[in-house]
């Protein structure tokens, strides 16, 4: 990655368990979704991607899911858990990343849908070379990961201003 690109990763939480009586901020995550964590985290590094920030919902389910995924990916840098990613739009989380600190190289985002979904569609340029962009438009399911680059600083993020790199969804 040169110098001057950055990288987000846009991740929506991992399968999440749905007891009777858990307020939707509490739900914690399912036996799949452990195991869907940990394989993010898996995948992650494979690519070398390990972030310099994470900003996660303070949603039970996404702090889990980042619990999975840094459990394999090994320690991260700025961890912060926000009450701004829980239920957040996709305008919500863009003037939330734009706030971020330029020398983050590396930016992951652990939130839900549809706001992380339509973020990742709205910051595409639609320029990239696999199908990827047709897949994550289709269905961007729980553990789907976004990888986007972006060629310019944090502050200047717009709407088709990034090019989709891969979209993944790991299984464990």
């Amino acid at each position: 990655m040169p110098a001057d690109l950055r990288r987000l990763l846009l991740l929506r939480h991992a399968k999440s368990a749905w007891p009777e009586g858990v307020a939707d901020h509490d739900r914690p995550l399912g036996e799949r979704g452990r195991r869907d964590a940990a394989a993010v985290g898996r995948w992650l590094a494979a690519a070398g991607a390990r972030p310099d920030m994470v900003l996660v919902s303070s949603a039970q389910r996404a702090r889990e899911t980042w619990d999975g995924v840094a459990g394999e990916l090994g320690p991260a840098g700025d961890v912060r858990v926000t009450d701004e990613v829980y239920g957040a739009g996709a305008g919500d989380l863009l003037d939330v990343l734009r706030e971020v600190p330029e020398q983050s190289a590396t930016v992951l985002v652990v939130g839900h849908n549809p706001g992380i979904e339509r973020l990742a569609a709205l910051l595409d340029d639609g320029e990239a070379a696999s199908g990827d962009g047709t897949r994550m438009r289709v269905k961007f399911p729980t553990s789907g990961l976004a990888v986007l680059d972006v060629p310019h600083p944090w502050s200047a993020l717009d709407p088709e201003t990034c090019r989709l790199a891969a979209f993944v969804v790991p299984r464990g």
